[in-house]
């Protein structure tokens, strides 16, 4: 079994900066792509951005060039630096990797969500 540990969630103020981070931990085996998605209330989940296990990384329009998420490989970690936070940024926020073992196969996984909340 695989658990997902996020962190760095908070309040923020328009313009601001959050780093978001994400550890998985148990019976790791491969993990090939990590990613962050959200959820704003009465919205449906959406992929922020992910990476996979070479680097190459895959992001939503409205986040290009403001957020940057990168992994570490030895830690099984992954990091999501937010920049320039807009009140429309505010969301929970879900990490999410794609596990291989061989008993299971490729399995998604979820973390638990951190509430990212861009207000004055």
């Amino acid at each position: 079994q695989v658990q997902l540990v996020e962190s760095g969630g908070g309040l923020v103020q328009p313009g601001g900066s959050l780093r978001l981070s994400c550890a998985a931990s148990g019976s790791i085996f491969r993990i090939y792509a990590m990613g962050w998605y959200r959820q704003a209330p009465g919205t449906q989940r959406e992929l922020v951005a992910a990476i996979t296990s070479g680097g190459t990384t895959n992001y939503a329009d409205s986040v290009k060039g403001l957020f940057t998420i990168s992994r570490d490989n030895a830690k099984n970690t992954v990091t999501l630096q937010m920049n320039s936070l807009k009140p429309e940024d505010t969301a929970v926020y879900y990490c999410n990797i794609a596990h291989w073992s061989e008993i299971a196969g490729i399995k998604g996984y979820w973390g638990q969500g951190t509430q990212v909340t861009v207000s004055s």
